[in-house]
């Protein structure tokens, strides 16, 4: 490349700084600047076939058993979620593999080159996650993905996200969050989620609370979509099993193993079973072998995930007052599966402070023997000591609740109070899973429990 190449990285280019740079983050809905960014880039959406993934609980499990079902029947499959755990190329991968240091460094040149095209033409540059999407689309077309997965970032109608033309979409379980966004009643935000449905395209459905259900019902009527839902009257959700970490369950009479472990996930795997069979139905070659593979060995880090050692650890990034219920109820599964009934639990806790944390605290009060409150690392973040407080005014008074420096510090709290034969569960948010894991691999390998 000559030095005037706009495609020439310059000096200590780092993709990663520049896709995350400060002054990309702001939040701002609508499709026109991805689209046109998506134009600058000669629409690789086009040539791509897709599944659309929406909801708010759940939509990232998911992707990743359909991913994982897609790539099991031989396809070149393409993932794209949001946000990443360990790190950032987590968010974009084909066959399971993070996208690579040179591939990520050419993507994200060809799209800083078009966004420039695009902050000229419309006097505004494109967001963060639109950055994103664009670059995990242009990664896909030159892998030459066969199918690819992608996940909402926010909502859905103006998602950017939203520009692609799906062979299913799907709708995973709407609840309350973003609703300063997205509205504040179950009709509004399904609205928003059920804007991913495209005219004529089959549509897979979580069954969803009434109010939810009839928006998107609706919608799939106006549009011509054929609608399909789980039979969760079919689902014999299984037990876990602690000798494996895993959990086997059986729908419609056929045998299933997952190794994602909430007491969600067996209605999880069962939707995106319904959007292969769809699939299937469209042309695509799943044989249930697939199916059965593809469900046993997806990953998702810090969604219910457990680490074994002493004491036993689980790190789960619920954030919000469903996500919080579900955590409960697998909690509970849990503790009864490893011979823990009845024990109390000792979390450490960080949270956003435009979640609704105070509803988030409720369900998770009656395990706990202890709180530690940390602030996440993230602009958003809500101090430590206003958690600590919102813990208090829920818990007994012989519950201690203590505000941490760190999330290590919260760990180290959690761990002195749990003792070897204890439980601690970290959660409240995804943004600092991978932070809270380090830290406990590092006090394990360094032989303090």
């Amino acid at each position: 490349m000559s030095a005037g190449d706009p495609l020439a990285a310059p000096a200590g280019f780092d993709p990663v700084a520049y896709l995350n740079a400060p002054r990309w983050r702001a939040s701002k809905p609508g499709l026109e600047r991805i689209a046109a960014l998506a134009d600058e880039l000669g629409r690789p959406q086009d040539s791509l076939r897709f599944v659309h993934v929406a909801g708010t609980n759940g939509k990232g499990s998911i992707c990743a058993y359909l991913a994982a079902i897609l790539r099991a029947s031989g396809f070149k499959t393409g993932l794209f979620t949001s946000p990443y755990i360990e790190r950032f190329e987590d968010r974009i991968r084909v066959d399971g593999e993070q996208i690579g240091s040179e591939e990520l460094l050419a993507a994200t040149l060809r799209v800083r080159e078009a966004a420039r095209t695009v902050e000229e033409r419309l006097g505004e540059h494109p967001t963060e996650f639109e950055l994103m999407c664009a670059v995990a689309l242009v990664h896909f077309q030159a892998m030459g993905c066969d199918i690819c997965v992608m996940e909402t970032g926010l909502g859905g109608r103006l998602d950017a996200t939203n520009i692609i033309m799906p062979d299913v979409s799907v709708i995973a379980r709407i609840g309350f969050d973003h609703t300063e966004l997205l509205g504040e009643t179950l009709s509004e935000i399904a609205a928003e989620k059920a804007g991913i449905i495209k005219e004529g395209r089959p549509v897979v459905s979580w069954p969803q609370e009434r109010h939810a259900m009839e928006v998107i019902e609706d919608v799939c009527a106006s549009r011509g979509c054929a609608l399909t839902m789980p039979a969760f009257d079919r689902l014999d959700a299984g037990a876990l099993d602690m000798g494996s970490l895993a959990r086997s369950f059986r729908y419609e009479g056929s045998g299933y193993a997952t190794r994602l472990l909430g007491s969600c996930q067996p209605q999880n795997a069962s939707v995106a079973i319904e959007a292969a069979r769809v699939l299937r139905r469209c042309g695509w070659d799943v044989p249930d072998e697939a199916l059965r593979a593809g469900i046993e060995h997806a990953v998702w880090p810090g969604r219910f995930e457990v680490l074994e050692g002493a004491p036993l650890v689980v790190v789960d990034g619920a954030h919000n007052p469903q996500g919080a219920e579900a955590l409960a109820e697998s909690l509970r599964e849990l503790l009864a599966a490893s011979g823990r009934a009845g024990d109390a639990v000792s979390f450490v806790m960080g949270v956003l402070a435009d979640k609704d944390y105070e509803y988030m605290i409720e369900p998770l009060v009656p395990f706990a023997s202890s709180f530690a409150a940390y602030a996440p690392d993230n602009p958003r973040a809500l101090a430590a000591d206003d958690l600590a407080r919102a813990i208090r005014r829920q818990a007994p008074p012989d519950v201690p609740v203590q505000a941490a420096a760190s999330p290590e510090a919260a760990v180290e709290l959690a761990l002195a109070q749990a003792g070897a034969a204890g439980c601690v569960v970290a959660c409240g948010t995804l943004y600092s899973v991978a932070r809270i894991k380090r830290c406990l691999r590092a006090i394990r390998s360094a032989g303090i429990s």
